[in-house]
């Protein structure tokens, strides 16, 4: 342990990660720096400043990196409608490359040799953690605290902090509170009453979203407009990217749009139960979707949509910055080429209805799909075409 000589810490300035830097330095005698990433999780950051100071940190790096984690890692995944196990929107996993890269940045520019997180031996994220890392810089030491040390229930926790006078908040002391991890994409709560699939979550979990039954009792209808696949504006105002997923975050928290009880499968083997809230995503991607309907050709769609569960079981897993990752996003971004125009939808009482979408790259045809007469599209023709695909059935059936 002892070679180490300095750590670039993921810092959020909670008791974890402060047991984690007190630790650091006892453990492995040695520096360390903190990073805390400002992800839009929307809590004050200045306090992670002070607490590092407390510990006799040097190089305290806090950073927002809001539009950096919308632009080119949110947007990215949102152009091919991304869902893990058909629903989930990968709020957690898309916020882990950008902290990893970060982490791997500030150790070249400080000159650490090792990184450190505080994700547990149990969860996905150890393992985003560390895939992006070693992905990033081969020769990095990654430390994993909780796969190491001794302190492994709560009450050590908390004592060993009080041991060292770590300031433990008031909500941190008693009964374990349930875990929450959120960004400018979403929040997900895990643990305590929500370990069990059968027991609905209360309203105290939500903290991002209205209740749809609280919900407005009239529709507020908004557009969206997109350029090569993402949103660029809403309502005809154009925005930077972090400023439209935050604008939808309202809108959709609003109207109560978002929220998911999922019992998904972990990449180190288990099943777990979380409470997600996606108000902005959910929208986004059903406008993205929709965009899609009118500019995108049949067959680049529907290869778009076979493609999709592996590019975001890559992201789940903590594989962005694996070769076939980024294979598969060259396709998918060449596909956005024309993936532009305007959707409209309305939001009511959790639901996301598209009403219209408009592009002056559509592929859409009233003269082909009119039911009234067209000089453009001989109806007898699909007698041949259909006889030509029922040719194989035909000689499969004499066959049986």
């Amino acid at each position: 342990m002892g070679d180490i000589k300095k750590v670039v810490l993921a810092y959020s300035g909670g008791l974890d990660t402060s047991v984690i830097l007190k630790w650091l330095q006892e453990t492995y005698n040695c520096e360390v720096v903190t990073f805390t990433a400002d992800l839009g999780q929307g809590e004050e950051l200045e306090p992670a400043r002070k607490k590092a100071e407390m510990f006799g940190v040097k190089d305290i790096f806090i950073e927002d990196v809001r539009e950096e984690f919308v632009r080119d890692f949110v947007f990215p995944m949102f152009r091919a409608n991304a869902l893990y196990e058909g629903v989930y929107l990968l709020g957690t996993s898309i916020a882990r490359p950008l902290i990893s890269k970060r982490l791997i940045e500030i150790a070249r520019e400080t000159g650490a040799d090792a990184v450190a997180h505080g994700a547990t031996g149990k969860g996905n994220d150890q393992v985003r953690f560390e895939l992006s890392c070693y992905a990033l810089n081969p020769g990095i030491r990654v430390i994993a605290p909780w796969r190491e040390w001794d302190l492994t229930s709560r009450n050590r926790l908390i004592e060993f902090a009080e041991k060292h006078q770590i300031p433990i908040a008031k909500d941190k002391r008693g009964d374990a509170p349930f875990s929450v991890d959120a960004n400018l994409l979403h929040t997900s709560s895990e643990g305590k009453e929500m370990e069990d699939p059968w027991v609905a979550p209360g309203e105290h979990v939500y903290s991002r979203t209205v209740s749809p039954m609280d919900a407005p009792d009239v529709a507020t209808e908004i557009t969206v407009e997109f350029e090569r696949g993402d949103a660029i504006g809403i309502n005809g105002v154009r925005m930077s990217p972090a400023d439209v997923l935050t604008k939808l975050n309202e809108l959709g928290g609003a109207n109560g749009i978002g929220r998911l009880d999922l019992v998904e499968n972990r990449f180190v083997g288990m099943k777990s139960r979380g409470i997600y809230e996606t108000p902005g995503g959910t929208i986004l991607l059903a406008a993205h979707r929709a965009i899609e309907s009118i500019t995108l050709d049949r067959g680049a769609m529907h290869l778009k949509d076979e493609l999709m569960p592996r590019y975001a079981e890559l992201i789940y897993n903590g594989f962005w910055f694996s070769p076939e990752r980024e294979m598969l996003q060259a396709l998918i971004d060449k596909s956005q080429t024309h993936v532009e125009g305007t959707v409209r939808l309305s939001l009511y009482k959790g639901n996301v209805i598209v009403t219209g979408r408009e592009s002056p790259k559509s592929l859409y045809s009233l003269a082909h799909v009119t039911f009234e007469e067209d000089s453009v599209y001989d109806q007898h023709d699909a007698a041949g075409f259909i006889k030509l695909n029922a040719l194989r059935l035909k000689l499969l059936s004499k066959q049986r």
